[in-house]
């Protein structure tokens, strides 16, 4: 939630998409991100592809309601990934590089540029990446990590 709202900074729209009917978030990031008029949150929704990767660049979500199973599309510009404590990578195998055990490959530990698939605006932090630590202390710190480079992204392309 912290990134969330940090994001709001630069963003018009945040989007929290999150796999479950229930964010495990602090109450009071919970109050804050609810009462936030850029945030939006979408439960029991998990990401089925990255829309834009053939042409580098991030465009959309598609989307899947794991209660209804009716499918959507979500525009958006960029992508910033905090996932818990198994990589629920799924949704990007073969539109991002991972580890055989499915954690995205990241170079500084926040970029998603390993091997052939540089694509820019895409960022991982947290669990997603990190093998070893995961921890709450480990992915708040490198969410912290890669909301300061989306935002130097954001400034460096104009936005």
């Amino acid at each position: 939630m912290e990134e969330a709202l940090f994001l709001t900074r630069f963003a018009t729209k945040v989007t929290l998409i999150n796999r479950t009917d229930r964010f495990r978030a602090s109450r009071i990031m919970m109050e804050r991100a609810v009462a936030h008029p850029s945030i939006q949150l979408l439960s029991s929704t998990v990401v089925e592809e990255v829309l834009g990767v053939e042409e580098k660049e991030v465009r959309g979500l598609r989307l899947r309601n794991v209660k209804t199973g009716d499918r959507t599309e979500l525009p958006v510009s960029f992508l910033f990934l905090g996932i818990g404590h198994t990589p629920n990578a799924k949704p990007f195998h073969g539109q991002l590089d991972l580890d055989p055990d499915g954690y995205i490959l990241t170079h500084g530990n926040v970029f998603v540029t390993r091997n052939s698939r540089d694509i820019p605006g895409v960022f991982a932090c947290g669990d997603i990446q990190d093998r070893r630590y995961r921890q709450a202390i480990t992915a708040a710190g490198t969410g912290c990590m890669a909301a300061l480079e989306a935002e130097k992204f954001l400034e460096d392309h104009g936005r």
